[in-house]
């Protein structure tokens, strides 16, 4: 199956250190959120999965972003990961973040599909 890029948002509702843009994926046959975000000038997105347990992250939608601004951090146990390439830094997680690739070109943010990662049909 090839690789398929959808549009996920406008890059400049991306900001560096901000909210992040929720979407929904399909990962081995679950449906799950994921979530963007722009960091030193990147984008990246992950699953909002903390891999110490298998709930979602962000304690409001969007906000994921410790209070530096300069790691993500999972709001239910504290556990911290490298926003550009989601290592765990620390806390009870050991694993990283399960990543999604995007791209971004002529003022928008992409998504890009894999094997093991699908859109959710609706």
């Amino acid at each position: 199956m090839s690789s398929e890029r959808i549009p996920l948002c406008a890059s400049a509702d991306l900001l560096d250190g901000g909210r992040a843009v929720a979407f929904d994926v399909h990962y081995r046959g679950q449906s799950l959120r994921a979530f963007a975000i722009r960091y030193q000038g990147g984008v990246h997105a992950y699953l909002n999965q903390c891999t110490h347990v298998a709930m979602e992250m962000d304690f409001k939608e969007g906000h994921f972003f410790d209070d530096s601004g300069c790691r993500l951090i999972c709001s239910t146990h504290g556990a911290l990961f490298a926003p550009d390439t989601g290592a765990c830094l620390g806390g009870p997680a050991r694993r990283p973040l399960v990543k999604v690739d995007l791209s971004e070109e002529g003022g928008m943010v992409y998504w890009h599909t894999a094997p093991d990662l699908q859109t959710v049909a609706f």
